[in-house]
């Protein structure tokens, strides 16, 4: 199911990742699916899986070439590590890649959790091509990125009890983008952060799970068909 690619970043080089792509032969549209900082491993390849069963072609860069850990230290120093500028374009180069697919529609966006939800937001800013973007606890610094380039309509998903990605700090950021007239659809979950990774015992919150995905299939469909 999980296919390996190489596709070529923005601005040139190669980058790797996994396709998925839903049963049947007809054209879909695609998502740009973002790692947490744990790397590529077996709970965002499952979300790819659902992704795909709800009808969309599905590329997960590998940001991280190869590297993953279940260790939450070793996760930040590679979180840490990640160079913006190099994810970014890889990103980029993956909205490209999928647009371009045989069995996408033309019709991209980009979704991402935790520091994925932040490159999400911060995709959304460098790449024109990005039709919809969906973030779960994650914001892009907004002293680096601006945030009034966005074009796409943005799903955002927030815990009130996250001491990482504040519910406040979106809330303000939401405010700010409705003024300037941008889409940006906010919901805030009494849960705490990483509340939709099911693997996450201590911190899965089931309900809120099930209707932030809900949330998040009819709203790719909605803005990508």
């Amino acid at each position: 199911m999980y296919q390996p690619i190489k596709f070529a970043k923005t601005g040139g080089g190669d980058a790797v990742g996994e396709l998925v792509v839903p049963e049947g032969e007809n054209k879909a549209p695609g998502v740009v699916l973002i790692q947490e900082w744990w790397g590529l491993n077996g709970q965002i390849r499952h979300v790819a899986a659902r992704l795909a069963h709800a009808g969309f072609v599905v590329l997960l860069p590998d940001l991280y070439h190869g590297r993953w850990t279940i260790d939450p230290g070793e996760a930040q120093t590679l979180m840490m590590g990640l160079d913006w500028k190099e994810a970014l374009a890889e990103l980029g180069g993956a909205v490209k890649f999928l647009e371009g697919h045989d069995r996408c529609s033309g019709n991209v966006g980009v979704m991402g959790f935790c520091m994925g939800g932040a490159l999400t937001f911060a995709t959304a800013v460098t790449s024109a091509d990005v039709k919809a973007g969906v973030a779960y606890y994650g914001l892009a610094p907004q002293d680096s990125f601006d945030h009034s380039k966005i074009k796409a309509p943005i799903l955002a998903h927030f815990a009130r009890k996250d001491g990482w990605a504040k519910a406040d700090a979106a809330e303000a950021l939401a405010a700010e983008m409705k003024t300037r007239g941008q889409s940006i659809e906010l919901h805030v979950y009494d849960a705490d952060h990483a509340f939709a990774n099911d693997v996450r015992k201590e911190v899965y919150a089931p309900e809120a799970a099930a209707l932030a995905w809900s949330r998040t299939t009819e709203f790719l469909h909605r803005h990508l068909g």
